[in-house]
């Protein structure tokens, strides 16, 4: 995951939260779904990007790609930590989990759709906007759940 690409969009999009509380984005690999630490909320999305097998080099597409964000508003600070769930090649034995690439399009949506979370259950704010759905790609296999992450972690929208 391009993390700079993620970090300019989050910023721009936080600009115009009220009070001017400063965010930032912080990427973790160790959050754990629907289990966020006392005092912390929980956002969960689904979204869609391309694996790339470093073993093989195979690539695939798929439209289910959980990505949890855990915030927190404390003392006019705000920290949202993101783990985006990955998959591995079903082609390779022993194909290790490999990280989503998200269209800059795809982080936009999720990011905005995030923002709009804040609002909610940070600011107590609810402009009642429906959430933006990502653009999906042009997947031709169905969902492996052994090869899924979010399956494993038992997150994935397909269970």
């Amino acid at each position: 995951m391009a993390q700079p690409e993620w970090t300019q969009i989050f910023l721009t999009k936080t600009n115009d939260l009220k009070q001017g509380d400063p965010w930032r984005l912080e990427f973790d690999e160790s959050l754990v779904p629907n289990s966020p630490n006392p005092g912390w909320q929980q956002y969960i999305r689904n979204s869609c990007a391309r694996f790339k097998c470093t073993k093989c080099g195979r690539s695939w597409p798929s439209n289910r790609v959980m990505v949890v964000f855990h915030m927190r508003l404390m003392d006019g600070k705000g920290v949202v930590k993101v783990r985006a769930f990955r998959q591995n090649c079903k082609m390779c034995s022993d194909a290790p989990m490999e990280k989503p690439s998200i269209t800059s399009e795809n982080i936009d949506i999720l990011l905005e759709n995030l923002v709009e979370k804040i609002r909610i259950k940070c600011y107590h704010e609810d402009l009642g906007k429906p959430h933006r759905p990502f653009v999906s790609l042009d997947v031709k296999s169905p969902h492996e759940p052994t090869h899924c992450e979010a399956c494993l972690a038992g997150i994935c929208t397909q269970n």
